[in-house]
């Protein structure tokens, strides 16, 4: 029996189930991009999709010479990715419906091509998650103890500094001024972009399955820590020279400075990661 393969698969197949996802998902996609354009907690989004054909391209020699071995299980798959869709309809859940785009897309590879094609194609396809916004609920509840620790620690850093200062919750008190750490001070904001961009720098960079999860998992600690230094350098200005310093260019500014920072620190721990063990 002549195997076939993926370099010969029909063409007009592909085409047709893409403009069937356009139709079953005109109401969904758009409004996604919608959030990565409208929300900076989301503006990674618009790597993601590039990220994933880069990650799909570097195995395309070898996906076009896997042999297909289209799997029934795949359809379950499929059915269970619509049914996902039409319940986020129903309940006007966002985060439901945008990720059955993921599921349903591994269902109709494993559908169509089977286990091997699956397997190359795994990573640019669950990578498509990162593009997918957190519900506004599962935001809230982890932002919230992020400020409480990010202003705690960033406080005891200025009280060793001797200067005077007073915590109430995520408020910071200076005989002057008072500094709210707001969501985009608590580290959660550059935490999911930098955790998008520490898998995909882990998989471009890193062999081993070890150094990838130390170099992904490192992406919390130092997304919190930098921003505890933006609230410190933050509250340092404030104490001497009032909120205005605070304020306007300066705060945009250092986010975008610890953002630079934070991924700074990760290409060199990447680069370290490299050279260990060799």
């Amino acid at each position: 029996m002549k195997s076939v393969y993926l370099k010969d698969f029909p063409k007009v197949n592909l085409l047709l189930v893409l403009v069937a996802i356009t139709a079953a998902y005109a109401a969904v996609i758009p409004s996604m991009v919608g959030d990565w354009y409208n929300d900076p907690n989301y503006s990674h989004g618009f790597l993601v999709p590039l990220l994933s054909v880069y990650f799909l391209s570097q195995n395309w020699d070898e996906l076009k010479a896997s042999p297909l071995r289209p799997s029934n299980l795949g359809l379950l798959v499929i059915v269970g990715s619509l049914l996902l869709l039409v319940l986020g309809f129903i309940g006007t859940e966002y985060f439901t419906m945008r990720s059955s785009l993921v599921f349903l897309l591994g269902g109709i590879v494993l559908y169509w091509f089977g286990w091997a094609v699956l397997r190359l194609a795994s990573l640019p396809i669950a990578f498509l998650i990162f593009m997918v916004p957190l519900p506004y609920i599962v935001y809230d509840a982890l932002a919230f103890p992020l400020k409480l620790l990010v202003t705690k620690a960033s406080v005891g850093v200025l009280k060793i500094l001797s200067l005077p200062v007073v915590r109430e919750g995520n408020i910071i008190m200076f005989p002057q001024t008072i500094l709210e750490v707001a969501d985009a001070c608590s580290g959660l904001r550059s935490l999911m972009s930098l955790v998008t961009l520490a898998v995909a720098l882990a998989f471009l960079t890193q062999k081993t399955p070890l150094k990838r999860t130390i170099l992904i998992v490192s992406a919390v600690p130092v997304a919190i820590v930098t921003n505890m230094f933006r609230v410190i350098t933050t509250g340092v200005l404030a104490s001497y020279y009032g909120a205005a310093a605070a304020e306007g260019f300066f705060h945009e500014f250092a986010g975008m400075a610890v953002f630079a920072l934070a991924m700074a620190i990760l290409f060199a721990e990447g680069a370290v990661l490299r050279k260990v063990g060799r």
